[in-house]
This record gives C-alpha cells, sequence and structure tokens, in this order.
C-alpha cells in the first residue's frame, strides 16, 4: 500500500494534549524558539509557519512584533489555532498543505517544525520549499532524529522495531513515519543551495531519562542542561528532533 501524508483531522484534540501538554512537549517548545531568538531581532520580519498546528509558536512569533501566516492541512487543528490566535491581528491563517504553497516569495523567514517526518516524501516536501525560497531568506526546520529513535528503541530492547527499519506493524497515528537522519539532511540541504547557520539538538536527554522531570525544580535544572549540550558535539547529534538555522544563497 503506498504511503500517505498524516493530517490530524478527528484527533486534534489529542494530538494537542501529547504534544504539548507533556514536559517533552514544554521542552521542545522552549529550545526551538531559543534557537531561532538570534534570528528574530529585526521587528516586523514577514513570517510563515508551515504546518505550524493550533499556533503555539505563531503566537509567540506574533507577540515579538512579527506578521505571522499560519498554514496547516489539517482543518481540525486550524480550528482550535483561530480560536487560541483570535486577538492577534498581526496573524493570517490558511488552510494549506505543504505542496500546495505555490511561492515563498513574499517571506523573510520560514518556519517547518516537526512536519517532514509525517510525510509520505520529505526529502520531495524539503525541495518544494527550498526551490521557492528567495535568495536570502532564512529556514527555521526541524525534525524527528531517526539516529535517537534507533538509540532509544535499542536502549528499551525494542530489536524486532529496529530489524523492521523503525516501522511498526499497525500504524499509530501520533507515531511519526519518516523519522530522518541528521547527516542526511544537512546534505540534502547542502547540494540545494541552502547554507546551516546553526544546528542544536532538542531534548538530547529528557528522553533518555528513566524518570521524567515531576516538579519545577527538576524541569528547571534540565533545561539548564539542555540549554548547554544542544550545541555541542556528541550530545547535538542525540537530540530527539534535530534543528537547523538555513539560509538560502
Amino acid at each position: 500500500m503506498k504511503a500517505t501524508d498524516q493530517y490530524f483531522d478527528g484527533i486534534a484534540d489529542k494530538f494537542v494534549r501529547n504534544i504539548y501538554g507533556t514536559t517533552k512537549g514544554k521542552l521542545r517548545h522552549l529550545l526551538l524558539l531559543e534557537s531561532m531568538q538570534p534570528y528574530l531581532e529585526s521587528p516586523g520580519r514577514r513570517i510563515i509557519e508551515i504546518g505550524g498546528g493550533t499556533g503555539i509558536m505563531t503566537r509567540e512569533l506574533a507577540q515579538q512584533g512579527h506578521h505571522v501566516t499560519l498554514t496547516d492541512a489539517s482543518e481540525d487543528i486550524l480550528k482550535l489555532a483561530g480560536e487560541f490566535l483570535h486577538d492577534l491581528p498581526q496573524v493570517d491563517i490558511v488552510h494549506l498543505p505543504l505542496q500546495q504553497i505555490h511561492t515563498l516569495d513574499s517571506y523573510d523567514l520560514i518556519v517547518c517544525h516537526a512536519v517532514l517526518e509525517w510525510l509520505a516524501e520529505p526529502f520531495e516536501a524539503l525541495r518544494s520549499i527550498t526551490e521557492k525560497m528567495p535568495a536570502g531568506s532564512q529556514l527555521s526546520l526541524s525534525f524527528f532524529n531517526r539516529d535517537a529513535a534507533l538509540f532509544t528503541n535499542a536502549v528499551y530492547g525494542n530489536f524486532d522495531y529496529i530489524a523492521r527499519g523503525l516501522k511498526v506493524k499497525n500504524q499509530v497515528r501520533l507515531n511519526p513515519t519518516n523519522a530522518l537522519r541528521p547527516a542526511d539532511v544537512i546534505e540534502f540541504v547542502g547540494r540545494n543551495d541552502l547554507k546551516v547557520l546553526a544546528r542544536s539538538g532538542i531534548r538530547c536527554f529528557h528522553d533518555y531519562m528513566k524518570n521524567k522531570p515531576d516538579t519545577d525544580e527538576v524541569f528547571e535544572q534540565l533545561l539548564t542542561l539542555e540549554r548547554q549540550y544542544r550545541s555541542e558535539e556528541p550530545f547535538c547529534w542525540m537530540g530527539k528532533y534535530f534543528h537547523l538555522m538555513l539560509e538560502k544563497t
């Protein structure tokens, strides 16, 4: 059966709870926002967030004084985004799959976080973005790290899952279908006129912890550690997500 892109219609509420109602979601959001921050210092940037979901990141960007267009392929997700962002006139919400975005000429920053791993052809989607980016524009790209996923499953003894190439027998809708290796993505963007400005691992330690943070104090201690090592080797390569800041040459 041919692989298809994965959207979240019908499970939007569950998606929000599983992703953003946990320490892993909170950490991912904070670390991504901080990794982007050096590229957000100029006010009034024109930003498009591709696959922006319920608008958690869009809200942060808009509150910093930027004009943001939020797109997503899921109508259910965008209903939640509309409620969450209703008080921000500098935000536009558009129901649009990544592949149907015809031009990016009017944006100087493209945000695409945790989208590629849900697509049947992630590299084709990434090629579509890079080809439409104007020279000098930037791309904030994060994706589910296949190397980290393999390591995590080895630690937990999921050897059959690893032997199947990290493919489950029965697909769970909240389980990414196409994790990517950071080395492969970096090699790909280098061949497609994108320069790497910065790289970092997102959640280099959290997902390997036996006991996840259960108090604000422990969470802050972990956050400090994640901040310290996210851009340092070898730890950056083990982030459950990988983040790249890229510029079109």
